[in-house]
């Protein structure tokens, strides 16, 4: 019976030690849980509040946008190459501004207001349209367009500083010519790494003091010339507006004008960063508008008030400033000149600042599916695509000595040309691809939600798509033929770099498409998920 007594105890006490260790257990594994969800709770906190902080530096206004994109687009630099070509370039103007720029603006607005393609820009409406090679080949060649771009920038920029501040041989030496440029690369490349919402301020700032003010005062001398009873120096009718002669030498003055209008769509892929996306499109309007109006201003005042023969490509619209300015004796020409010289520089650093982030955006979304090494893949701590940037750095630099040593910048307009016709023959490529893409969503993806339509009628937007179209491929051919005012040694140095710099661009996309599938695994999440995307 003790026994029994004793046994059942013993049972007991286990018994009850087994309830214990349990309920031990059982609230060890609570607190644990409760740990870990607190830790993920704590983590997702973290990325959110980290995804807050650069989604904060990164946000934009639809003001800031604009100016971003208008600086992309408006240049003051181009006045007195179009008032080169005479009332020709009225003409121009209306083949590039109303027949081009207009289907450019729409259609992008159009294609970025669709669902889903927010991001990526051309690259993300050409892959889901024409597929992936040729929607990564536009974006290729939009991205590398402007390290060429940049460097006619860069030419304007020092051509100005060198009358601001009396040290013409900045200008005409090419070493010092070069290492001036790099400083400007670099230092808003540096500059660029704390946040879009910085470039979008220096945009806004620069588009105010660099374009706005020079083009208002440009407007207000040439009325005041004008008034006081001052020959036009130009005729404008429509036998001096058409062109003398169809020939590829004269059409060629078309390129310009190209390059001009060039670049609206390279905002598109900041759409994501704006508080309202959908006001996309009217800025998109607004900017059409504004530099349309723009160009036709700053043409006429240089043609109608400067000989033609003393316009000068590279910093002809300085000067033309000071020619104004003497009807005005009171008035210090020199100081004016030197004034107007520092504002068109900080006007172009704006826009050479929107272009460091702009088209590097739609790369680092291409970089995430495959179509750069992982490497390009990586943002800093602000979301800016530093290695991205960088590589477009030391590309610029590489175009930048090829032109200014190889095309006799010391001496000419050649290199400045030369890149300008680079710049619109890769650029136009582009434009020929994403006016492709647009057609084939009109025709064939029509049932796509998106917020925006280029116009009401689906023949009106086709009649857009193809206009644009052509006229890239007409601007795309006349790049290759020289001007003619050309001797025949300055015409073989300018075929000779646009051919080989063109021919070699265009292979390097297809050839960096052979890499795409490996390094596509090696774009793999910690749980194996494929980051690359499929297209549908």
């Amino acid at each position: 019976m003790s026994f029994n007594i004793f046994s059942n105890l013993l049972c007991l006490a286990w018994f009850d030690f087994d309830c214990v260790k349990s309920m031990m257990m059982a609230v060890v594994r609570k607190v644990r849980t409760s740990i870990a969800m607190n830790l993920k709770d704590v983590s997702q906190m973290n990325n959110e509040e980290k995804n807050a902080s650069i989604s904060d530096h990164n946000q934009l206004t639809g003001v800031q946008l604009f100016s971003m994109t208008t600086s992309m687009v408006m240049t003051v630099y181009g006045f007195a190459a179009f008032a080169k070509q005479g009332p020709t370039a009225l003409f121009f103007l209306f083949l590039a501004g109303i027949l081009w720029f207009i289907p450019v603006t729409r259609s992008a607005g159009e294609m970025a207001s669709v669902d889903g393609w927010s991001k990526g820009g051309i690259f993300t409406w050409g892959r889901h349209m024409l597929g992936e090679r040729l929607g990564w080949s536009a974006l290729f060649y939009q991205w590398i367009h402007i390290t060429v771009g940049m460097c006619t920038m860069m030419y304007f920029i020092i051509g100005c500083l060198s009358i601001t501040f009396n040290v013409p041989v900045i200008n005409t030496n090419p070493l010092f010519k070069f290492i001036i440029m790099m400083v400007i690369l670099w230092g808003l490349i540096f500059a660029q790494q704390r946040g879009t919402k910085i470039t979008g301020k220096i945009a806004q700032w620069s588009f105010t003091i660099g374009v706005i003010i020079p083009v208002f005062l440009l407007l207000f001398l040439t009325i005041t010339y004008l008034v006081k009873g001052n020959p036009m120096l130009i005729k404008i009718n429509p036998h001096t507006i058409l062109p003398s002669s169809w020939s590829g030498n004269v059409l060629v003055g078309f390129v310009p004008f190209i390059l001009a209008f060039a670049g609206a769509e390279g905002s598109a892929t900041h759409v994501k960063d704006l508080k309202k996306p959908s006001i996309y499109p009217k800025v998109m309007m607004a900017l059409a508008i504004c530099a349309i109006a723009s160009d036709i201003i700053g043409t006429i005042s240089i043609g109608a008030t400067i000989p033609n023969a003393k316009i000068q490509l590279s910093t002809g619209i300085v000067y033309a400033y000071g020619a104004l300015v003497q009807q005005f004796p009171w008035i210090n020409v020199v100081f004016i000149e030197r004034l107007i010289g520092l504002l068109l520089a900080i006007g172009i650093i704006g826009e050479i600042s929107s272009w460091v982030v702009g088209p590097n955006a739609g790369m680092y979304e291409a970089a995430k599916e495959g179509y750069l090494p992982e490497r390009f893949a990586k943002i800093n701590p602000y979301g800016v695509e530093t290695n991205v940037m960088i590589l477009q750095g030391v590309i610029v630099s590489i175009m930048a000595a090829l032109l200014t040593f190889g095309a006799g910048g010391d001496k000419s307009n050649l290199s400045f040309q030369t890149a300008m016709s680079l710049t619109v023959a890769l650029y136009t490529l582009m434009y020929m691809l994403m006016f492709v893409t647009y057609l084939v969503l009109v025709f064939k993806h029509d049932d796509l939600h998106r917020t925006f339509r280029a116009a009401k009628s689906k023949v009106m937007r086709v009649i857009m798509g193809v206009l644009g179209l052509v006229l890239s491929a007409f601007g795309f051919v006349v790049t290759f033929f020289p001007p003619a005012a050309y001797s025949m040694q300055q015409k073989h140095t300018y075929l000779t770099l646009l051919l080989t710099a063109f021919i070699i661009v265009f292979f390097i996309p297809f050839i960096m498409y052979l890499f795409h599938g490996n390094w596509t695994l090696h774009h793999h999440d910690k749980s194996g998920k494929n980051l690359h995307h499929q297209v549908h």
